[in-house]
């Protein structure tokens, strides 16, 4: 099963007890974080919190990521020694604007991986916050082969802009961020990683809420950035795939089966070839039924 991301669910580094509680709520990635959420006289104390929680807690299959601080700040080089050392699944890089910063930070992974004698181990993310990054988002989306996926940061990108985002009893609601969406989801389509989408953080207007997921579902998004486990279930709900979606898949993939004990590359449904991306699309569908509890793996044939 393709691992899903539906929901990355930032976690401040300073906070030990909601470091401790984070994957009780069923978030499929968790992002533990040294940068925006943490004071700079907290910083270093913040590191040690993550890499102790990292080394001790049982996340199960919980994907982990890391934010950390820019490498051109004095804790930014650090935070990549204790991560790595932790044995974080992903770092996920703040501000993002050119594939020469993905690669200063897979260098310093390497330099600490090569140590530790687990070379590969740690992918890397990107969020994209400003206009230069959206301009840049697929050399940023292919800069690496730890490119696991790209995410949107609206608030420091609408600032960049000088504009502002707009409120849910707006008409336009989400206009300012429509390009740098559409560019994400490209630029990661085009580069076969992730994308990931902002963080909405009005938790008392969970009906926009709602909107923006769904409209970020449309334009192609992988998931959302979250703050709180409220949303969690919204955006399961919402991308789930509906029934019929479900039975479409299946057919699919039975005569996929079918095909292959025949030992035929041809492969048709209902009278139409079936090609690479229908496939794929198919096996998504599924593995989004499995992980939202509406198909059961025996279920399938």
């Amino acid at each position: 099963m393709q691992r899903l991301r539906r929901t990355m669910m930032f976690v401040p580094g300073n906070n030990p007890g909601m470091m401790a509680d984070a994957h009780i709520y069923g978030p499929d990635s968790i992002m533990l974080d040294l940068e925006d959420s943490v004071t700079m006289a907290e910083k270093d104390a913040a590191r040690l919190l993550v890499y102790n929680a990292l080394k001790t807690i049982d996340y199960g299959d919980t994907e982990m990521v890391v934010r950390i601080n820019p490498l051109n700040t004095p804790y930014g080089k650090k935070d990549v020694e204790a991560v790595v050392k932790a044995g974080v699944d992903v770092i996920r890089m703040p501000k993002t604007e050119t594939a020469d910063e993905v690669r200063e930070v897979e260098a310093e992974i390497l330099k600490w991986e090569t140590e530790l004698g687990c070379v590969g181990r740690t992918k890397i993310m990107a969020a994209i916050e400003s206009a230069l990054g959206i301009v840049n988002a697929y050399p940023i989306a292919t800069a690496s082969k730890r490119m696991m996926g790209i995410a949107l940061g609206a608030e420091d990108y609408c600032a960049n802009l000088k504009t502002q985002r707009t409120q849910g009893d707006n008409p336009n609601f989400g206009i300012e961020l429509l390009l740098a969406r559409q560019t994400i989801v490209v630029a990661a389509r085009a580069a076969g990683i992730d994308a990931l989408d902002t963080v909405y953080s009005n938790l008392n207007d969970m009906d926009t809420f709602r909107r923006e997921v769904e409209l970020i579902k449309a334009l192609g998004f992988d998931g959302k950035s979250i703050i709180n486990p409220r949303q969690i279930e919204i955006i399961n709900e919402v991308f789930a795939p509906k029934e019929k979606d479900i039975e479409k898949a299946l057919k699919i993939l039975a005569a996929i089966k079918e095909a292959e004990a025949k030992g035929s590359g041809v492969i048709a449904v209902n009278g139409k070839m079936v090609d690479k991306p229908v496939v794929i699309r198919a096996q998504h569908t599924i593995d989004l039924a499995i992980a939202s509890g509406v198909l059961k793996k025996e279920d399938i044939l």
